[in-house]
This record gives C-alpha cells, sequence and structure tokens, in this order.
C-alpha cells in the first residue's frame, strides 16, 4: 500500500496543468517539487507520503523538526519567501540543517494524515487547520505537536528569527512574541502614529458597551517596527481603505504596552497581557471582533494594500460569515475589480 501510495505521489505532477519536474521522476528518497505550484520551490523540499507523524519522527532521528509549508498558485507573499527569503544562503542553510520541509498545496488532493491519524485532502487539511493566508508555516517539534504557526509572510530578518526561535526549542522558555521584540531589531521611526479614527483611551471593550456598535478593530503596533510606519504611510493613505475603515471602530494597542484595557469578557488587563492573551506575536496586527465581542478573524504579518482592504472588506460585508475561506473570497474580489475594469495589484 505503501509503494503504491509512494507511486501516486510522483506521478502526480506529471497529470497537474503546470509543467512536470524537470529532470524526470526522481528516485526514492530524492527530494523534488512535491505538488503542482506556479510558485517554485526549492529543491530540498521533501517528498513524503504526507503523514505528519511520520515525518516529525523522521526528522527527530536527524535531529530536526518538521515544517509545513501551505502555499497556492498566483500567490505573491509565496512567491517573495521562496525568491527573496530562500534566495538568501544563511536561511537556506538554516533551514536545511535544521529543518525537514514539506509543501501542501491548499487546493491540492493529495493524501495528508495530520496528528489525530486521520487522512484528509491537502485542501480539507488546510481548511481543518483553519489556513486563510498564505503561505503559511507550521513548526512541529519531535512529536508532532505544532510549536510556532507564521500566518504570512515575514520577511527576511524576522524569518530568520522565528527559525532560530523553533531550532532553539525556544518556546520552552519564552514566547514568540517577546523572542521576536528581542532578536529582530529593525529600523524604524520610534513612533507610534495616531489616526484621526482611533478611539480614544481608555478603552473598554465589554460586551455590553459594544452591544450594538459597529465591529471592531483592534490594531495592535510597536514604536520600533517598519511594517507600522509602512501600514500608516501607504495602506492607511489608500483611498478603499479609508473608505472601508469608517465601517469599524478601530483601536491602535501597544503590543507591550501598559495600558489597562476592558477585554471583551470583561477581564481588566494591561495591553501586553491582552495581546499575550490572544497571542498576537506581530505588528502590525488587526484583531476583529464583532459587536458581541467574539474574535472573528485576523490580519497579521506583512500586508500589501490589496490584501488589507481585502481583509477589512471581508469583515464590513459579512462575507465571513458565508464564506470561510478568505483565499476564496480575495479570488472573487479580485475577479469582480478587474471585470469592473479596475486594476489589482497584488505586490
Amino acid at each position: 500500500m505503501r509503494l503504491a501510495r509512494y507511486a501516486l505521489i510522483l506521478l502526480a505532477p506529471m497529470f497537474a496543468a503546470t509543467a512536470p519536474v524537470a529532470g524526470g521522476v526522481p528516485a526514492a528518497g530524492e527530494a523534488f517539487n512535491p505538488s503542482p505550484h506556479a510558485i517554485d520551490i526549492p529543491g530540498w523540499f521533501k517528498v513524503t507520503f504526507l503523514d505528519v507523524r511520520e515525518d516529525a519522527r523522521d526528522a527527530a532521528a536527524e535531529g530536526k523538526r518538521l515544517l509545513v509549508y501551505f502555499g497556492q498558485d498566483g500567490c505573491p507573499y509565496c512567491r517573495e519567501l521562496m525568491r527573496v527569503n530562500f534566495s538568501q544562503k544563511a536561511i537556506a542553510d538554516k533551514t536545511r540543517r535544521h529543518f525537514t520541509a514539506v509543501a501542501i498545496n491548499i487546493w491540492g488532493d493529495r493524501e495528508v494524515t495530520w496528528i489525530d491519524g486521520r487522512s484528509r485532502s491537502e485542501k480539507d487539511f488546510a481548511a481543518l487547520l483553519k489556513v486563510q493566508f498564505t503561505p503559511t508555516l507550521l513548526f512541529l517539534d519531535e512529536n508532532g505537536t505544532p510549536v510556532l504557526r507564521l500566518n504570512g509572510y515575514y520577511p527576511p530578518h524576522k524569518f530568520q528569527t522565528a527559525l532560530d526561535y523553533v531550532a532553539g526549542k525556544q518556546e520552552r522558555k519564552i514566547s514568540f512574541a517577546e523572542y521576536l521584540q528581542r532578536h529582530a531589531p529593525e529600523p524604524a521611526s520610534g513612533t507610534l502614529h495616531d489616526e484621526p479614527f482611533y478611539l480614544k483611551p481608555p478603552h473598554d471593550f465589554s460586551r455590553a458597551r459594544r452591544a450594538q456598535g459597529k465591529p471592531l478593530i483592534v490594531l495592535f503596533e510597536q514604536r520600533h517596527c517598519a511594517a507600522c510606519d509602512e501600514l500608516h504611510a501607504r495602506g492607511f493613505r489608500d483611498p478603499a481603505i479609508r473608505d472601508l475603515i469608517g465601517r469599524f471602530d478601530v483601536a491602535r494597542l501597544e503590543l507591550f504596552g501598559a495600558a489597562r484595557v476592558i477585554a471583551p469578557g470583561g477581564k481588566t488587563l494591561t495591553e501586553e497581557q491582552w495581546g499575550r492573551a490572544l497571542s498576537v506575536a506581530y505588528t502590525p496586527s488587526l484583531v476583529f471582533f464583532d459587536a458581541g465581542g467574539k474574535e472573528i478573524f485576523r490580519l497579521e504579518a506583512y500586508l500589501q494594500p490589496f490584501h488589507l482592504a481585502s481583509g477589512l472588506d471581508y469583515v464590513a460585508s459579512g462575507a465571513y460569515r458565508k464564506q470561510p475561506s478568505f483565499q476564496r473570497f480575495i479570488q472573487q474580489r479580485a475577479e469582480k475589480i478587474r471585470a469592473a475594469g479596475g486594476r489589482v495589484e497584488l505586490w
């Protein structure tokens, strides 16, 4: 049975819409492009039976941990990960030294076995793990337990920090948010930028206060955050984003701040404590709550204006209630814009 499954894995790219792997079918155990992706995947990614339990054990036997990459065709952020991050020798060497990397196509049909022992198609597996962004990177320990998840594209210096965090088993000592702050400094303005649409502190997000209000965005930022600077200089200056942002209440918090807020459940916490409770690791992060105080969506990692606007539209329009896949929504939204003669700038 395993030989039959392996044969199917090897043959799958031949019947894909994209071209087969150059150089023919690899011998057993060799690496190859493990799924039909328009985005080139490094040759050192491994072909496996996509049994996560086995892959984690095999990686551990080599003194490594398992890295699962979720991607899709036409994803500009996946392209950046492959062409920018993995084109840097230091990053590629570090990843190969400490991790076994496998690729999942979020719309694919190959069989994946998760740690619960159940087998699902790639697209059902991605849906099970609620993968809303590509790339999504899931790092697992020697037992197959996830220890870190990166939702979206991380620029090289932060991506290297993530590799160091997992390779060094730092999850046993410190949160990723704290580790990132200490080890991934970046040139930035050192300023928390204000916007006219921000709610004024003190912030009370309790359900009783918000039951009849607009959906809420809680934006977590830091002073030394180049991506935050760009969000204000470019993202919030975009007319489409300004139109959409008016459909929300927006509160800005400092990820490691000491100001007190009342969370939706009524508990009083510092900004840092609430960010930790929400597992916010990256700035800027936009966490969306409905009028009743329930988190319904979030945007984190680096986003271009089109994708930021798509996230705002996804929640403001209520599409998240009917379309559980943000990626499907993005595709449909882009098609509508193009059909109306508009321009879509993915990157």
